[in-house]
């Protein structure tokens, strides 16, 4: 059974930086896309940014320059590293990792405040 397990977040003020990880249960060599979502209220779960196997990362425009996805293999972990945070970044946030067989496995969501 595969587990995903997100930390990092919390209440945090506009501008100010959060770092999201993701703690993957077994190796994160056997998922080709590692990946962070995120759902506001009354709005549909999003895809933020994602990492493929040989492939560089993607973002959602709004985030582009400001979020960085990154993962180190060595740890299992995937992580979030969020800058000048907007309070239009307020959402609950999931990982997500997806294998070579497409088979997607999502975290339980963390919430992620921005606010003064």
């Amino acid at each position: 059974q595969v587990h995903l397990v997100e930390s990092g977040g919390g209440l945090v003020q506009p501008g100010g930086p959060l770092r999201l990880s993701c703690a993957v249960s077994g190796s994160i060599l056997g998922f080709n896309e590692m990946a962070w979502y995120r759902q506001a209220p009354g709005k549909e779960r999003e895809l933020v940014a994602n990492v493929r196997s040989g492939s560089s990362a993607n973002y959602v425009d709004s985030v582009k320059g400001r979020f960085t996805i990154s993962r180190d293999n060595a740890k299992n972990t995937v992580y979030l590293q969020m800058n000048s945070l907007k309070p239009e970044d307020t959402a609950v946030y999931y990982c997500y990792a997806r294998t070579v067989s497409r088979v997607g496995y999502w975290g339980q969501g963390i919430q992620v405040t921005v606010s003064s």
